[in-house]
């Protein structure tokens, strides 16, 4: 059974940074890809980014890119996501998923979901 648990969620500043971990139970998670989703208030969940199981190949949704970075450390069973300049839009509780195979960047693509940790960022 693959459990995830995310941490590093917390409440911070606009311009802050904070990094979120997700660690991983069960076997073989240098398998699969690991992707972060968030759900902000009154939206959809939506893709944040991906890496794939060598931590070589990363993806980024569009209010991710060039301000989130995603990496994973497969000896710790973790991914991380760094998030830098954080803005209000940001806020929202950020979930980890394992992916049914070597990548994804849809929800339907992931098999295993965490139970998500919150980000507030004040304005």
């Amino acid at each position: 059974q693959v459990q995830l648990t995310e941490s590093g969620g917390r409440l911070v500043q606009t311009g802050d940074s904070l990094r979120l971990s997700c660690v991983a139970s069960g076997p073989r998670f240098d398998d699969y890809a690991m992707g972060w989703f968030r759900r902000s208030p009154g939206k959809e969940r939506e893709f944040v980014a991906v890496v794939n199981w060598s931590g070589g190949l990363t993806d980024y949704g569009d209010s991710a890119k060039g301000r989130f970075t995603i990496s994973r450390d497969n000896a710790k069973n973790t991914a991380y996501l760094q998030m830098n300049s954080l803005k209000p839009e940001d806020t929202g509780t950020y979930y980890c998923a394992r992916a049914f195979t070597t990548w994804g960047t849809q929800e339907k693509e992931f098999a295993y979901w965490g139970q998500g940790t919150p980000v507030t960022v004040s304005s």
